[in-house]
């Protein structure tokens, strides 16, 4: 089938930016979740006692070692496996694969960020934390007032290749009768046998939202980063006078 680009502006693009809010649903929710997941997956991960330290490993290393597809349909068939007949019929929520999407998606997240955050955990400096100790601080306080918002501001701009990245991995979720923007159009694509045009306009409602929402993050990233922001220096300055 030949490309047609007044078919895929007329029929194919309305029908993907109708699925969009359905993929920033995947993407906001699931980032918000696995973000905070990642918080206590790091300080785990920090803990001296094993019994803390080994899972949050083993975690991290199963959620950045095996690929996303593996663990969505391990959650997907897996646990509708697990769940008695009478939850799904007294919750028919459970049968929906947003929700399994999602659950998905944030263990992803909180994988990779937990690892991420404990890093910057170790690089916060540690004048600020003993700053922080003087003023008669406690543990907790200093790691929710100090410790936390620094590491955060630190790793922001990887957790925002990140967010990114899971934008695109949300696709995935069509696999699951999700039919969100790349669910929609192998929807459309199975029906119609138009290739080109369903993944081209695909492409290309990704690549647009991909840069809105890159601009939203650094525009987050330059506003929380302002005092690290660099001064620029002055083209002319004054002769010292003798």
């Amino acid at each position: 089938m030949k490309f047609d680009p007044s078919y895929m502006f007329t029929v194919v693009m309305p029908q993907l930016l109708w699925a969009l809010p359905l993929t920033l649903l995947l993407t906001i929710s699931s980032s918000v979740i696995g973000n905070i997941l990642a918080v206590p997956v790091a300080l785990a991960r920090l803990n001296p006692n094993p019994l803390l330290w080994i899972p949050a490993r083993v975690f991290i290393f199963t959620m950045r070692g095996t690929p996303f597809l593996i663990q969505l349909y391990f959650i997907y068939y897996g646990l509708g496996q697990l769940i008695p007949g009478w939850m799904m019929r007294g919750y028919p929520f459970l049968k929906d694969g947003i929700y399994y999407a999602i659950f998905a998606l944030s263990l992803n997240t909180a994988g990779y960020t937990g690892e991420i955050l404990r890093g910057a955990i170790l690089a916060v400096p540690h004048g600020e934390i003993e700053a922080a100790r003087a003023f008669g601080m406690s543990r907790f306080q200093v790691f929710w007032r100090i410790t936390l918002p620094r590491a955060v501001r630190i790793c922001l701009p990887t957790m925002s290749s990140e967010t990114i990245l899971l934008l695109k991995a949300t696709s995935i979720a069509s696999l699951v009768t999700v039919y969100e923007v790349m669910g929609t159009a192998t929807t459309i694509r199975v029906d119609t046998y138009r290739v080109y045009d369903t993944l081209i306009g695909a492409g290309i409602v990704y690549f647009v939202t991909v840069y809105f929402l890159t601009r939203g993050l650094n525009w987050v990233e330059r506003k929380l980063n302002k005092d690290r922001m660099a001064i620029p220096a002055s083209g002319n300055a004054a002769p010292a006078q003798a």
